[in-house]
């Protein structure tokens, strides 16, 4: 049975394919530092509305901004999402990285640039505004993420709340001052991401591309690499917080910080702030974002296939080898992962 399920997903691919494509995985084709997060459809959103936490942060949230829970509507409705390949960086930018760039490219330096709590070269770059942000991935051949591909590689392919699950736990990030300042870009590797992106929750607020609008999500049917809102949105005449703080145009800014709350780490969680503005300054950094090069996804159906065929001719080491240089290019390719477990059933006596 199972090899005849092999061999329809075998002839589904070569009917699919039309061109020639190379055998050896081009490890050339995935920048250093960054993560490849192949198609694969995923939620964004939550239903239901806010989800009770352990330390009741919620409405500790609310007090602080003297507005009820409620008022944070803008997670739901949970949709699905459909996005292309794509590319993000595994680290925040930290100011190593963004200390190099001000040197070649004169660009101003951020907020708390002097500050010795903030400054350390392994840290995440913090005090920038959108446009220092989008400037410096630009300046980088990359782009701001958009809130879609952040949530999608915060939560992995089975929509968890958190980057590491769905339960909270608080040794696995950087948040509520739990530390003076940030942390290091690399630090709490028991807190990273199914894709393996480290502080997707904590240490600083991340800027993404999009408009912020707290009502986009009740719009959306199920959406092919959305980008948010097309133009910036007013909202008034609501008296709420929300109406507050959302005086003119805002873009999103998603993942929580080390001064923000337990609420703010949730991956559904969303906030916002001006383009032009460092508020939020010292937590406030991103990461950079690209689309993948069409050649990774081909190499990859390209392991799939060959894999499929040893199978079938019964090389079950050569399979091995296609599947492997496959998981080089994406180690949670799930196709890949279940043709690796059958290939090894296959071999037992």
């Amino acid at each position: 049975m199972r090899r005849a399920k092999a061999a329809i997903g075998f002839m589904l691919i070569v009917g699919c394919l039309s061109i020639t494509i190379t055998a050896q995985a081009d490890d050339s084709l995935i920048p250093a530092n960054m993560v490849y997060i192949g198609y694969v459809p995923s939620v964004m959103g939550l239903d239901g509305g806010e989800p009770a936490t352990a330390s009741n942060s919620s409405a500790a949230y609310s007090q602080r901004n003297r507005t009820p829970a409620s008022t944070f509507h803008d997670e739901s409705p949970a949709h699905m999402v459909f996005l292309d390949p794509y590319l993000i960086d595994k680290y925040e930018v930290s100011n190593k990285n963004y200390k190099d760039f001000i040197k070649l490219t004169g660009h101003s330096a951020p907020a708390y640039w002097d500050d010795p709590r903030l400054n350390r070269p392994e840290l995440p770059v913090v005090g920038v505004s959108w446009n220092d942000a989008r400037t410096y991935c630009e300046y980088v051949s990359k782009r701001l993420p958009t809130e879609a591909e952040w949530e999608k590689a915060a939560r992995g392919p089975h929509g968890n709340l958190y980057p590491w699950g769905n339960d909270f736990d608080p040794a696995r990030a950087n948040f509520g001052k739990t530390h003076e300042a940030t942390m290091p870009v690399d630090s709490y590797p028991d807190g990273v991401s199914f894709y393996g992106l480290h502080h997707m929750a904590g240490n600083v607020f991340e800027w993404v591309s999009d408009w912020y609008d707290p009502r986009f999500y009740s719009r959306l049917e199920p959406m092919v690499n959305p980008t948010g809102p097309p133009k910036p949105v007013w909202i008034g005449g609501t008296g709420t917080y929300v109406d507050f703080l959302t005086l003119d145009e805002k873009r999103v800014i998603r993942g929580g910080s080390w001064i923000a709350p337990e609420a703010t780490l949730r991956a559904t969680h969303r906030f916002w702030n001006h383009p032009s503005n460092n508020s939020y300054g010292v937590g406030l950094g991103f990461r950079c974002a690209k689309s993948a090069p069409s050649e990774i996804e081909l190499q990859i159906r390209q392991a799939h296939t060959t894999a499929l065929m040893e199978m079938g001719r019964e090389h079950f080491v050569e399979a091995q080898e296609a599947v492997a240089r496959g998981l080089s290019i994406d180690p949670k390719h799930a196709e890949l992962q279940e043709l690796r477990l059958m290939i090894e059933r296959a071999k037992k006596p």
